[in-house]
């Protein structure tokens, strides 16, 4: 892809990260960590989200060994017979739950709130009440986890009174959203409460223009927008559609010039 990208004229900026975007005459600017800046008619933004992290002691030593920040399809299997633990109250946690279950002898979702009823889908909550080996409980997180090169054991504390309470667990499914990296866009490119990037209708701009921003010439592509199906294959999908949109767009900056 980078030969092919090169052989096409990209340039590449390695080792440096976007620091700043403005509008310059017409023109967009984007500063970068080295100082240097790159003078431009359109940027798309496909900068990813991270996934939030679990700061409780242990966790980082056994990520991999048991502990995992993604859905359980690839890990379930292993976790047949096992006790495992999900922590999230989102349906993306519900769905890990759900499909742990069929493999794990016991999966115990750990929800910080006190209820479910805001963040996850109605039918959602319904399926995990009825699951025989799934347990929820809310008002607790993960206080420390515990092995020796892999994960055994997780302390839960009850967030409400601070007491604790160790589990067993072979597996540790963290699913507790992800931060899109775009604190570095100006106000003038809109993004929701979590930071994620608004396109399209949501963003004020043409509807035909689905991964148009609110700041004119500025696109944005894959999980930092929001509303992403968070695939790989959907990330790619966006990324060959906001190409066109960019084409669209130039097309009419320079008629509009004319």
């Amino acid at each position: 892809m980078y030969q092919q990208a090169w052989g096409l004229g990209a340039r590449f900026y390695f080792m440096r990260s976007a620091t700043a975007l403005r509008a310059d005459e017409g023109d967009l600017l984007v500063e970068l960590s080295d100082g240097a800046t790159v003078r431009t008619a359109a940027v798309v933004l496909a900068t990813g989200a991270s996934y939030r992290r679990l700061e409780a002691p242990g966790v980082a030593d056994l990520v991999g060994s048991g502990i995992f920040y993604s859905p359980a399809v690839a890990e379930a299997a292993a976790m047949g017979g096992q006790p495992v633990v999900v922590v999230g109250g989102g349906n993306s946690a519900g769905q890990a739950a759900l499909h742990l279950s069929r493999y794990a002898s016991r999966v115990t979702l750990l929800v910080r709130g006190a209820s479910l009823a805001a963040s996850m889908s109605e039918y959602l909550i319904r399926e995990l009440r009825l699951a025989p080996n799934i347990t929820i409980r809310y008002g607790s997180e993960v206080a420390a986890a515990l092995g020796d090169g892999h994960l055994e054991q997780i302390e839960v504390r009850d967030t409400g009174t601070g007491a604790t309470e160790t589990l067993a667990a072979a597996g540790l499914f963290v699913l507790i959203g992800s931060q899109p990296r775009t604190e570095w866009l100006p106000p003038s490119v809109r993004r929701d409460e979590w930071g994620f990037v608004l396109t399209g209708r949501e963003a004020g701009a043409d509807p035909a223009a689905s991964a148009a921003s609110s700041q004119a010439g500025v696109f944005a592509a894959g999980d930092v927008r929001r509303g992403s199906i968070k695939r790989v294959a959907s990330a790619v999908g966006e990324g060959a559609v906001v190409i066109s949109q960019v084409h669209a767009y130039l097309n009419e900056v320079r008629q509009a010039g004319t």
